[in-house]
């Protein structure tokens, strides 16, 4: 039993050549190069079902991303044209294919900000008048307040940031 054929998706040489160059670079993010595959099988006359079982996707996750691809082609036509610039198309190219920004509350504290958090926990307590030993969230709560780097803050958060620990050269998480 076939259902209604999905929306065509066309590519001119410049995208298609963008694309092709992106699945057979030797390093680069596997999210982009399985959404060129996607959107290159999709080009290519492909169902959706074809397309999940060739890049060993869930039907609707190339649904959504043949529906974005065909949502931004205007947009990727334009910059297509040879007027715009070279840069603009990889760049607009590789948005399109990347991650959609994460739903939820912006981050309260800049990473300028942790740093700045952090620094006095590597000098001596004493150095910035402060009656204890060893450094405690609250003094660090304190201290942040008294040198301006946040308006407010509390201990639990600092005991937070004190306690998070590089877990690879590109991300930290809390510990414990």
């Amino acid at each position: 039993m076939s259902g209604p054929r999905p929306p065509e998706v066309t590519l001119t040489d410049r995208p298609r050549a963008l694309l092709e160059r992106l699945v057979r670079r030797a390093t680069g993010p596997q999210r982009l190069v399985q959404r060129a595959r996607l959107v290159l099988a999709a080009a290519d006359g492909l169902n959706d079902t074809q397309i999940a079982r060739r890049v060993g996707l869930d039907v609707d996750t190339v649904r959504v991303w043949r529906d974005r691809w065909l949502a931004a082609a205007p947009d990727l036509a334009a910059a297509a044209t040879p007027g715009e610039g070279d840069a603009a198309l990889p760049t607009r190219l590789v948005a399109v294919l990347d991650d959609a920004p994460r739903s939820g509350a912006p981050p309260l504290f800049s990473a300028e900000q942790i740093c700045q958090l952090l620094a006095p926990a590597g000098e001596p307590p004493e150095a910035s008048g402060r009656p204890v030993t060893p450094w405690t969230p609250a003094e660090s709560a304190a201290e942040a307040a008294t040198r301006g780097i946040a308006v407010s803050i509390s201990p639990r958060t600092v005991g937070r940031f004190l306690k998070m620990r590089p877990t690879s050269n590109r991300t930290a998480r809390p510990t414990g």
